[in-house]
Parts: C-alpha cells; sequence; structure tokens
C-alpha cells in the first residue's frame, strides 16, 4: 500500500492490505516456529494462543506408544474385525468444490482390515485396481472415542497440558488415516487445534485469518459422491443440505486470473512428521495433504469467543460487503 495515502484517500482494499501487512510485521512469523518438549501451559497461552500463532511441537508427544506401535499388522490384529467408516472419492478431494458443487464423500462402513488391505496395497496397481478411488478415515465427530475406543491406550483421551491451557478438555479427538492421495481442501474452524502425526506426514498451506479479504469464498449447491459402477463415480444432488459456502481455490495452483485478490495473500508452508504436534490456531486457513500413507491423531480444543471473534466477524463481513461492492 502506498503509506503516503491519507486517511481520506484511503479505500477498504488498502485498509485490508494494511490490516494484512501489519500483523506480519507485528506477530506473524515469515516461517513456522518450533518448539522443544512439552511446553508450560501459562508461557504457551502467553506466546501463541494470545497471539493466534501457529508452532511446531517436538518431542511432546514421544511418550505414545503409537509411535511404534501403530503398523498395519498391529492394527490388524487388535482391530481388524471392527467396522469402520470411510470416506471414498474419485480423486481424494473429500468436501471440497468441484464442478461448482460443494461435493461430499461417498461414506462407507467396512471391517477395518479391509480398509488396511486397500491401504497396504495402494501402490500395486493390480490390487489397487480392485477397489478404485481414494480411501480415507477423516470423519470428524470424535471418531477416536467413539469409533476406535480401543485405540486410546496408545495415545492419550487429552492432551494434559493442553487441556490446562484451554481450560477444558477438548471437544473431540479425531483419528486419520488415508492413502497419499487424500486432501483436504482450503477451510477454516472454529477450534484451536492439535494435530499429530504418528506416521508418515502431512504438508499444510496455512494463511491467517487477517488473509480473509483474500481468499475467495462461494455458495454451491451440497452433492455426494457415488460409485455407480466399479471405478466410475457420480456426483448425486443433495437437497437436504442445500446450499454451503466454501473455498473455491486450489492454493496449491491457484487461478490468478480468476481470483487475482489471492495474490496478496502470504501463506506458510508447514510440514509435519511423524512424532510432532502442530498447534493450528483458531480461525487460521489450512489446506492439507500428504504424500504417503499418513497417521494422525488431532484435537479439537473449543476457541474463546472474545474480542478476536467479534473482529474476525466484523472483518468478514466487511469483506463481504467490499466484494458485492
Amino acid at each position: 500500500m502506498d503509506e503516503e495515502k491519507d486517511a481520506g484517500q484511503l479505500d477498504v482494499k488498502d485498509c485490508f492490505e494494511s490490516l494484512a501487512q501489519e500483523a506480519r510485521e507485528l506477530y506473524l512469523p515469515n516461517t513456522i516456529q518450533y518448539i522443544d518438549g512439552v511446553p508450560n501451559p501459562l508461557n504457551f497461552y502467553r506466546e501463541y494462543v494470545c497471539p493466534n500463532r501457529p508452532v511446531i511441537i517436538r518431542n511432546a508427544i514421544s511418550h505414545w506408544p503409537a509411535l511404534h506401535k501403530w503398523t498395519i499388522p498391529y492394527l490388524r490384529d487388535i482391530y481388524g474385525e471392527k467396522e469402520v467408516t470411510v470416506a471414498v472419492t474419485p480423486n481424494g478431494y473429500a468436501d471440497a468444490v468441484y464442478k461448482d458443487h460443494f461435493v461430499m464423500p461417498e461414506e462407507r462402513t467396512m471391517s477395518f482390515a479391509s480398509f488396511l488391505d486397500i491401504m497396504q496395497h495402494s501402490n500395486d496397481l493390480e490390487k489397487s485396481a480392485q477397489h478404485p478411488g481414494v480411501f480415507y478415515i477423516q470423519k470428524q465427530n470424535s471418531n477416536l472415542t467413539e469409533e476406535f475406543a480401543e485405540l486410546i491406550p496408545d495415545v492419550e483421551a487429552d492432551i494434559p497440558w493442553a487441556t490446562e491451557t484451554f481450560g477444558n478438555p477438548p471437544d473431540a479427538v479425531n483419528f486419520w488415516m488415508g492413502q497419499e492421495k487424500a486432501i483436504t481442501s482450503m477451510h477454516k474452524d472454529h477450534y484451536e487445534n492439535l494435530y499429530c502425526v504418528i506416521s508418515g506426514r502431512k504438508h499444510f498451506i496455512l494463511l491467517p485469518p487477517t488473509d480473509l479479504p483474500f481468499i475467495p469464498y462461494g455458495t454451491y449447491p451440497a452433492a455426494k459422491y457415488k460409485e455407480v459402477s466399479p471405478g466410475h463415480f457420480e456426483m448425486i444432488d443433495d437437497p437436504e443440505v442445500g446450499q454451503l459456502p466454501w473455498i473455491p481455490i486450489d492454493p496449491q495452483e491457484p487461478d490468478l486470473n480468476k481470483w487475482p485478490s489471492y495474490s496478496k495473500a502470504k501463506p506458510l508452508h508447514v510440514t509435519v512428521n511423524a512424532g510432532e504436534m502442530l498447534y493450528l490456531p483458531s480461525l487460521w486457513f489450512h489446506h492439507v495433504r500428504q504424500d504417503q500413507a499418513t497417521i494422525a491423531v488431532n484435537f479439537w480444543y473449543d476457541m474463546e469467543y472474545d474480542i478476536k471473534y467479534n473482529y474476525f466477524k466484523f472483518l468478514e463481513n466487511i469483506a463481504a460487503v467490499d466484494k458485492k461492492s
């Protein structure tokens, strides 16, 4: 923004750019920061939660048995007969905008052993052809405690220092397991998120809440994938869900001709390796992918609906008004 402009010359887009720039100058990092070991709850709250700043924490879950126990043979042995919910898509994008629809995955119930077989043979062209599509355990209903409770002793039902930090136990604890093609499209959550990678690695693209004016939003009719014949998926409209707001842009290959404002966003690229934990603050936009089969557990702690949320909603409303003008 031109620093010579006075208040009378500024328009709302100048103010958006100034907000994002000042946030980076004052408190947002250019690269991800790291903590080694379990943080002090008060210090963590002061240094990361209050300023809404992400960080990777190393050696905070090194005591979890899951880090060395959760192999496919072990999971099959203790859990193989259990029925689990699996999201299936033709392209790896569950809950994403595709062909001007917000498309949700087909949900299938199968034995965990069957899912593990698909995971184990995902790179075997002949065997993977028997199960077309991308399979991903990603049901975000606290599925670790609801569907995979037998695995809790290998991790924790909560993170004690985080529960002290946030003043409450987590609202949900989710188990994630999927193939390398599984992708989570850009979105935000109203949670303080502690994302722990057990095996493999996750690649995050992060954008702070102050970049909201540069991120395109649309409203799309809901649909679901359905495999109507082997390997052939169709989108089936879901009128009961109706219209949903979502972010259509792919931050890996953003179409700046269609969404030129996105060029002003400054994404932070972060890789979370096995044994590491990402603190992803509430309201940060994020896109997640993996380049190999990966297992993770995340803890959603409810955010504080305080003045930060109040300001975020104000920014959201002003940005919406500006886009209509």
